[in-house]
């Protein structure tokens, strides 16, 4: 099998800071004559494209962080409806929650089925039915009158959204390698890093005007205005040459590729295990600076925000390291800076140092994820190119499960002081820093 190649992480290819000419420099080639020719421009409906340039990289890299964003859509501009959801469907406060657990779990499952099918048959059209799905659900969400309905519902929805986000990550490494990969996650996870700001406030601001029906109805427009950008921006970047074998048995053969491979499991567990650090806070810093330290849920929110803000420089800083260093040394640093924020933490909570102290080791750590996660997801998406969609796959389903771990150990012990948020957050980057390792050692080769 032919399968196109690009610069690796360690090239001297230049990356522009600019999108409207960053990847031109680095733009694919397929080696030998058994490559496919290249098209540009249109909806794409034949061979896949080359690596896109101007306008259209712009487009592309806002499409692919718009779609990426579809578990913050989900969940966080939700939140704020939750306590309305029991009596408005005469069920209980516990049946609304699994409305959210249904969500989260088809985030998670969604993308196991979505990346590996994308490899069989392509990423634009289960690109498209996905996010299809998720508008012509998030409708139905809105008129349900039945909470056990409206729980499958969400899961199906999870489903659908998960598509956008496995498949978007294989877009980027079927177009792009190195340095240029690292670039674009980044500016998609700064895109990314506006959903969990804006989405609960959009979310409240809603309920001033509407109910919680209102808030789905919102969401299937966003959906589809996403359909129609993806349908427009994203074409197919998957050649039926590079395509890999049908059934179970080659889904199977791809995630064993994937998961054998060492020096992807430790790219990966690195990133995701940083991102399960933030997930910590984000499920035990309300109690600790709302309950400990008496903040309002107004001045939580700025707190919240701050935070997000961090992460979007974060990656953008990250972007621009790249014209100098390589990812593994931006993916070392976050590492490094979430370390100190995690200690940190733990001094100012166990020290008993006061507010201030924790705020500033909970910028350090949470801002820490845009610098790993995106030079991460690049590393290792850059080593599984052909089975881009399992590889998207594995990434995704490991982010959920440590963030679905991470979530409910942060409340063990007295919630509002904070110990267990800053234990959770040492162990994840201790771990992390061990996966990291596992890239420097003899005998995990380059697979891809």
């Amino acid at each position: 099998m032919g399968v196109a190649r690009g610069p690796r992480p360690d090239d001297d290819a230049h990356v522009p800071g600019a999108i409207s000419n960053e990847y031109d420099a680095v733009r694919r080639t397929a080696p030998g004559p058994a490559s496919p020719a290249r098209t540009t421009g249109g909806a794409g409906r034949g061979a896949a494209s080359a690596a896109p340039t101007g306008r259209r990289a712009a487009a592309l890299v806002v499409v692919l962080g718009a779609l990426s964003a579809f578990g913050p859509l989900c969940l966080d501009m939700y939140l704020p409806s939750l306590p309305a959801l029991a009596p408005a469907l005469h069920s209980t406060d516990s049946a609304a929650q699994l409305t959210l657990s249904a969500c989260i779990l088809g985030l998670a499952l969604g993308q196991a089925v979505a990346g590996p099918g994308s490899d069989r048959v392509g990423r634009r059209i289960p690109l498209l039915v996905g996010v299809a799905l998720f508008t012509v659900v998030s409708a139905a969400c809105a008129v349900t009158t039945f909470m056990p309905l409206l729980i499958v519902l969400r899961f199906v929805q999870g489903i659908g959204g998960a598509a956008g986000i496995v498949i978007g990550r294989a877009v980027v490494a079927d177009l792009f390698a190195g340095r240029a990969a690292a670039s674009y996650f980044a500016a998609m996870a700064a895109i990314n890093g506006f959903a969990p700001i804006l989405s609960p406030i959009v979310g409240g601001q809603i309920l001033r005007v509407g109910t919680w029906r209102t808030v789905f109805v919102v969401l299937a427009v966003i959906g589809l205005v996403l359909v129609i950008a993806t349908y427009v921006v994203i074409s197919e970047t998957l050649p039926r040459e590079r395509r890999g074998a049908g059934g179970l048995r080659g889904t199977a053969a791809a995630f064993g590729t994937v998961l054998r491979d060492r020096g992807y499991l430790g790219y990966t567990m690195s990133g995701c295990l940083v991102a399960a650090a933030m997930f910590g806070y984000i499920s035990g810093a309300p109690f600790l600076l709302q309950d400990g330290f008496g903040l309002s849920p107004q001045w939580f929110s700025v707190c919240f925000g701050a935070n997000g803000t961090g992460i979007v420089l974060a990656t953008w800083l990250g972007r621009h390291l790249l014209r100098h260093i390589d990812s593994a040394v931006i993916l070392r640093a976050g590492l490094a800076q979430s370390g100190i924020g995690a200690v940190f933490l733990a001094v100012a909570v166990f020290g008993h140092l006061g507010l201030w102290p924790v705020l500033a080791a909970f910028f350090v750590m949470v801002s820490a994820v845009g610098l790993a996660w995106p030079q991460a997801a690049a590393l290792a998406m850059d080593r599984h190119r052909p089975i881009a969609g399992a590889a998207s796959a594995v990434f995704g389903l490991a982010q959920w499960i440590l963030a679905a771990a991470a979530a409910p150990l942060v409340g063990l012990g007295e919630r509002a002081e904070g110990k267990a948020v800053a234990v959770v957050a040492l162990v994840c980057v201790a771990v992390a820093a061990g996966f990291l390792a596992l890239t420097r050692r003899r005998g995990s080769p380059r697979v891809a």
